[in-house]
């Protein structure tokens, strides 16, 4: 398989919301980005921070960004938000895009 974009997902605390809005408007991409908040569940409480209130109702508010990456830009992208988050709590994915368009 010969690919040529990937779809990078981050789900981060919410106090990081424009941070990364700053962060990822700071790379090139036809398409932007997305976010919006989400649910995380999660069985590991004591790593993940959790409240007492999340911890009872079994999940975690965070923000989700997706945003199409080109694959000379995965690796730069990924440098950096290493580079500025490390420690942060950020739990990110990448995957490779077989098709997309519009319809």
């Amino acid at each position: 398989m010969n690919v040529s974009e990937y779809l990078v997902t981050l789900n981060v605390p919410p106090s990081l919301e424009e941070s990364l809005v700053d962060c990822l408007l700071t790379f090139e991409s036809n398409d932007g980005f997305s976010s919006l908040k989400v649910n995380a569940h999660d069985h590991d409480h004591q790593s993940k921070n959790l409240s007492i209130a999340e911890q009872v109702s079994g999940q975690q508010k965070k923000i989700r960004f997706q945003m199409y990456v080109p694959e000379n830009q995965l690796q730069p992208l990924l440098d950096k938000l290493k580079h500025q988050y490390t420690g942060s709590g950020v739990h990110y994915w990448v995957m490779p895009i077989i098709e997309s368009g519009y319809l």
